[in-house]
């Protein structure tokens, strides 16, 4: 029985995705619910997994290529042997391979083993991958393996060449030593290497544009002594994490619950903009910045409002874990009325964030860094964070945003004022 694998209904927010990597090809068997390929969006990374045991009989769309909501990917043969599905026979050895393929290596073997990325670094440079471990699912070669190889090759070729007996390096180390990095001078070579980018940067890309062009985005800054705050989190951090089952006490869970104090004094910056009208939101979603290999996602914390620092803290870590291992579902990253970015985790003193539209404001945290303070006319040595309010001076007004941002320091300063509203 012949059955149809589709992409998953993207909603209405994603017009389109593309196969990011097959991890199984046609002819082999799969389990159900066992990966079968991943659909890269303009968001998020989405997995599609076999319905029923079987075969992969035909794959309907390549690595690379753009798809459609609920599109057939794929057709599966339920309950059919690896072996029912005939192998490609063997091309005649006198036959010369074709121009797409590297060393001898067929298109679908390469298609198996390779991710686009992979691919054009093989061919650009005609490896031979079958000298190369993959580190990726089921053995795949990653473009991290074809890297490490390739200066491997470069060192062992350098090595070659100042030996004895002077032999000429494999044509794979030759390969290697035209993008090793060489001194700088004169005779260097002058390396270029161009990659497609991906579905989800050239999201970011076209969002944060869309942000600086389409708002009138204005960024004022504060400082928070930090001191407070911090004697808190040493003074419960362990029966914290004791009583909450492993979450650890960080300073975001506390950012997050004054943003949403803040937030419900000042409307305007948990509002949005939408043509003529002007939204007012009355509920608490917020963002949260993540940073991943693939670029800044914000999934959103629903109803933070009504979430303890416990909750909040516990759920930034599985944000932040699934974020970094591309298991964010759409649900997850869609909507917010208000996101808090850190960069002081990078070690960024001072910075000016970019909003997320339609929000109209954004929070950023930074480095805490010891600095001499006047209190009292007495010089202290404080352990102080610079904060940024970006916010869209079409509906928010300067004053409006000062408060606020000044509401954000209060409650940092005076932890208490977060537990009693005030």
């Amino acid at each position: 029985m012949a059955i149809e694998i589709k992409a998953p209904a993207f909603p209405e927010s994603v017009a389109d995705g593309e196969v990011a990597a097959w991890h199984k090809q046609e002819g082999e068997s799969v389990s159900r619910d066992e990966l079968i390929v991943e659909i890269e969006t303009d968001k998020v990374v989405m997995e599609v997994v076999a319905p029923e045991d079987g075969v992969i009989s035909k794959i309907h769309a390549q690595e690379g290529e753009t798809i459609e909501s609920e599109q057939l990917l794929a057709t599966l043969e339920q309950g059919a042997a690896a072996q029912a599905v005939p192998a490609p026979a063997e091309e005649p050895a006198a036959e010369p391979a074709p121009a797409a393929t590297a060393a001898g290596v067929s298109e679908n073997e390469m298609a198996a083993m390779l991710g686009p990325a992979a691919r054009q670094l093989v061919e650009e440079h005609k490896l031979d991958i079958s000298q190369i471990t993959g580190t990726g699912k089921n053995g795949r070669i990653t473009k991290e393996d074809i890297l490490k190889y390739m200066k491997s090759a470069a060192a062992d070729a350098a090595a070659a060449q100042v030996s004895a007996d002077k032999e000429a390096p494999a044509p794979a180390a030759a390969a290697a030593v035209a993008v090793a990095e060489a001194p700088v001078g004169p005779s260097s070579e002058r390396v270029e290497r161009r990659v497609p980018m991906t579905r989800m940067r050239a999201r970011i890309a076209e969002r944060l544009l869309d942000a600086t062009q389409e708002t009138a985005m204005l960024t004022t800054f504060n400082e928070v002594n930090m001191a407070p705050m911090m004697a808190l989190r040493s003074k419960y951090k362990e029966q914290f994490e004791k009583t909450h089952n492993g979450t650890r006490l960080g300073f975001m869970g506390f950012f997050v619950k004054a943003a949403c104090e803040a937030l419900k004094r000042f409307p305007a910056v948990n509002a949005s903009i939408d043509g003529n009208d002007i939204v007012y939101h009355g509920y608490q979603d917020i963002g949260v910045a993540v940073s991943t290999e693939d670029g800044l996602v914000v999934p959103v914390l629903r109803d933070a409002d009504f979430m303890s620092v416990a909750d909040v803290e516990a759920a930034i870590r599985d944000l932040g874990t699934r974020a970094r291992d591309k298991k964010l579902t759409i649900d997850d990253m869609t909507g917010g009325t208000f996101t808090v970015s850190n960069g002081g985790v990078f070690g960024s003193l001072l910075s000016t964030p970019i909003l997320n539209p339609p929000q109209t404001g954004i929070l950023g945290m930074h480095k805490i860094q010891e600095r001499p303070m006047a209190v009292d006319g007495q010089v202290v040595v404080l352990p102080m964070m610079y904060l940024a309010l970006s916010y869209d001076h079409r509906l928010i007004d300067g004053k409006t945003a000062v408060q606020f941002l000044v509401a954000i320091k209060d409650l940092i300063e005076d932890p208490a004022r977060i537990l009693l509203q005030l």
